[in-house]
């Protein structure tokens, strides 16, 4: 996606946004254009408290002086803003591309309601294509990864399960220590199956199908910007 379309993405967003909401902010460079146009809101006046999905997310936020709390704080969001690796039928999601699934998943389903924000490249006839991440904890990483192929293959499913690295080789790390397994299934025709039989597996910490979660989509194009309700 080019800066400008995530720019069109995030700015279509914040027509969602009302004066006193608590506002849950995704993680990614898409998520950064909603950021970063949210701050300059704020700075006109808007007030809002945001919740981040990562690290990365709250650094942006307090840079640009958007008032931050914990879901310790305020456990219920009026509003999630977030984009998607890719974007399936009735908007079922594959997240976790830039590392934050679990923080993610946990600030969406603590909110009333989620807008993904994406282009149009995001849209897909079946989720795979983009390999689906799955947060592992270390300990017993050989067994997790053997569970997930064995499931997998009962659903029909194949392809590489690798384990994300670092530009130097290093295991991943999410912010919240763990490893990120990276499967590439090309196709999911069942999202929903995999979904449980992901949440099944001990080791398995969350995985990137995100379903039922999003209510809406905001797709920008060179030619406009699409609105998309599940």
């Amino acid at each position: 996606m080019t800066i400008d379309l995530k720019r069109m993405a995030g700015e279509a967003a914040l027509a969602h946004v009302e004066s006193g909401m608590r506002l849950g902010l995704g993680t990614g460079t898409t998520a950064e254009a909603f950021v970063r146009a949210l701050g300059s809101r704020v700075a006109e006046g808007l007030q809002v408290v945001g919740v981040p999905t990562s690290d990365r997310t709250a650094s942006l936020a307090e840079s640009l002086s958007i008032p931050l709390a914990t879901l310790e704080e305020v456990p219920d969001l009026n509003l999630t803003v977030d984009g998607a690796d890719e974007i399936g039928p009735n908007l079922t999601l594959i997240k976790g591309g830039g590392g934050a699934l679990l923080r993610e998943k946990i600030v969406a389903s603590a909110s009333r309601k989620m807008i993904v924000i994406a282009d149009g490249t995001k849209l897909v006839e079946a989720l795979g294509h983009f390999a689906l991440p799955i947060e592992v904890v270390p300990f017993g990483l050989g067994s997790t990864q053997l569970k997930i192929a064995a499931v997998a293959k009962a659903l029909g499913l194949d392809g590489p399960i690798l384990i994300r690295r670092t530009p130097d080789g290093a295991p991943y790390l999410t912010d919240g220590g763990h490893f990120i397994l990276d499967a590439s299934f090309r196709r999911i025709p069942h999202p929903e199956a995999l979904a449980s039989a992901l949440a099944d597996i001990p080791g398995v910490v969350e995985h990137g199908l995100f379903i039922g979660l999003a209510s809406m989509a905001i797709i920008a194009r060179a030619s406009g910007v699409e609105t998309i309700h599940r």
